[in-house]
């Protein structure tokens, strides 16, 4: 019944029929459905220093030669972990990109334990094919496998990751924005919805 509501949701902001105002009944669905876990929530790191490039992308270790996260991404990472913590959303656990941007932003949630993996890092044209396609498939085990009972997983990736594992559907993720998944298994998952930060800490209030 909960995964029908959810559904109903994910339609509903498509068409552009759910109100912004705060505690209605779709918005209270979705965070009911969360709060019983088996989901998998995406997140684009936040806000990142847009002058700055990854210079040495195939070393993550050297962190002064990435793009790193603004003080207003940090602040993002801060109020989206807040929001999770005040909704009462149990994570059981938060695999991050091995980038600096993405690793910091994890720990800034505070909502679980992280593991900062090469799987779930930005690959594309500084990676060999097979290595992009490797952590592709990657990712999509990732979006279909149910976490523990009664829990959600938390992915903190990249844009490009997400396209290449689930579509251009999500060319527009914009940083700090999640994408929720329900793992199917075997590598197969259905999308959600899309909720911003900004929609989170409305819905924490």
């Amino acid at each position: 019944m909960k995964r029908t509501a959810i559904f109903v949701v994910a339609l509903l902001l498509a068409l552009g029929m759910v109100a912004q105002c705060p505690g209605q009944a779709a918005d209270k669905d979705l965070v009911s459905d969360l709060r019983d876990g088996g989901y998998i929530i995406f997140i684009r790191h936040p806000k990142t220093n847009a002058d700055q490039a990854d210079t040495d992308p195939l070393n993550p270790d050297n962190i002064k030669a990435q793009r790193q996260l603004t003080d207003e991404g940090r602040e993002q990472a801060k109020a989206l972990g807040k929001a999770f913590r005040a909704l009462k959303v149990p994570v059981d656990k938060v695999i991050s990109s091995q980038f600096h941007r993405a690793a910091e932003a994890s720990k800034l949630l505070d909502v679980g334990e992280v593991t900062t993996t090469a799987d779930v890092s930005e690959g594309g044209l500084v990676v060999s094919p097979n290595e992009n396609n490797r952590r592709t498939k990657a990712l999509r085990t990732l979006l279909g496998t149910p976490p523990p009972a009664g829990k959600n997983l938390v992915i903190m990736s990249h844009k490009p990751n997400l396209v290449d594992a689930a579509g251009r559907d999500f060319v527009d993720l914009a940083e700090g924005e999640t994408a929720i998944f329900i793992p199917l298994g075997d590598g197969n998952f259905k999308f959600v919805v899309r909720v911003t930060g900004e929609k989170w800490t409305e819905l924490a209030k």
